[in-house]
């Protein structure tokens, strides 16, 4: 679904006007971290061989450049040199981290009707990071979640406190999240607003940015959604009310 997905914003970018490319250049960015992520040594140690890297096409980035790099080193070095900027080091927890929280950077920066999400994305990871796996961000992303969320949201000291600092355009999605244990259901809270979000920007706009990122969002939704339901019945299906969340 992924696959199918990307090659539908490869379409969609053909058709756009002269550099209206740059809007869909971030949102596909989760394409190119995928790349980046199954070049990097598994945790247990293994190094089966990795799947084959999605064709970005005038989505990339910096993947060309990328690809060729044959160490996390020089990955980190590549990076630094291009738009995704230092992730702060060469783990693949760093690497694959500060790639996430650049691309909600530069979501917010190049995209303008889609910073709410970004925003959102932004305090998800943050959050996943601080309070659930108990790490600290790489400094490059600790600065990135500052301008994202506010200097003071990325230096709290507990969850709690974490969301009474977070501003109002990216606290919203842990609004009803109480405990990071339930960041699962944060995470299906902001596809169903990118869901919301994204119709209303095809149905009350006109030709525009708005419309483009609209397309991007639905078709996103739809390719998350399957993928769940897919993930979900290679389980042997999860109670109703995980999919209730999902859906």
């Amino acid at each position: 679904m992924t696959a199918t997905l990307l090659w539908h914003l490869r379409v969609l970018a053909g058709w756009l006007p002269r550099g209206g490319v740059r809007l869909l250049v971030p949102l596909a960015a989760g394409f190119e971290i995928a790349n980046v992520a199954s070049r990097l040594t598994a945790p247990d140690g293994c190094h089966a061989d990795p799947p084959r890297p999605y064709r970005l096409g005038a989505l990339e980035t910096a993947w060309r450049n990328l690809e060729r790099a044959g160490t996390p080193a020089e990955l980190r070095a590549a990076l630094t040199a291009s738009p995704w900027g230092d992730p702060g080091g060469d783990t693949p927890w760093a690497l694959v981290t500060g790639m996430r929280m650049a691309a909600a950077r530069r979501t917010t920066v190049a995209v303008p009707p889609a910073r709410r999400w970004a925003r959102g994305r932004a305090a998800l990871l943050t959050a996943r990071e601080r309070f659930v796996y108990q790490r600290s961000l790489p400094e490059p992303a600790r600065r990135d979640a500052a301008r994202l969320l506010g200097a003071r949201a990325p230096e709290a000291a507990s969850y709690q406190e974490f969301r009474e600092r977070l501003p109002s355009t990216a606290g919203w999605v842990l609004a009803e999240i109480e405990e990071p244990g339930a960041l699962w259901q944060a995470e299906a809270h902001w596809w169903r607003t990118v869901q919301v979000d994204g119709a209303e920007m095809l149905h009350n706009g006109r030709c525009g940015p708005r419309v483009v990122v609209g397309a991007v969002a639905v078709l996103s939704v739809d390719a998350w959604r399957v993928r769940a339901a897919l993930g979900s019945a290679a389980r042997g299906g999860r109670p109703w009310e995980v999919f209730d969340a999902l859906v």
